[in-house]
């Protein structure tokens, strides 16, 4: 049963920084590109960074682009997002997820997580 667990979620002042973790468990996340997205109240799930397999190439959302790091520990099973400078619109649910190409299209993202709260007060 393959379950992605994040966390690292939380209360932040504008500013400030988080960094979020996501663990794996019941695949191997090195045969997996991975993905961050997040989704505000009543708008739709947006992509946040993506990191591919093998050379780890990186992508960002322009809005993020310069503030937040997506990293991953294949030995660890987990990949992480470090978000600084953060801003009252960063505000979200944020979830990982595994997908076979590195992409920004959500719909080639299969497994997901349920997700960490991360609330930006200005």
């Amino acid at each position: 049963q393959v379950q992605l667990v994040e966390s690292g979620g939380g209360l932040v002042q504008a500013g400030g920084s988080l960094r979020l973790s996501c663990v794996a468990s019941g695949l191997t996340i090195g045969g997996y590109a991975m993905g961050w997205f997040r989704q505000a109240p009543e708008k739709e799930r947006e992509f946040v960074a993506a990191i591919s397999r093998g050379v780890f190439s990186t992508m960002y959302a322009d809005s993020v682009k310069g503030r937040f790091t997506i990293s991953r520990d294949n030995v660890k099973n987990t990949v992480y997002l470090q978000m600084n400078s953060l801003k009252p619109e960063d505000t979200a649910v944020y979830y990982c997820a595994t997908a076979t190409v590195h992409t920004r299209s959500k719909s080639a993202y299969n497994y997901w997580g349920q997700g960490t709260q991360v609330t930006v007060s200005s």
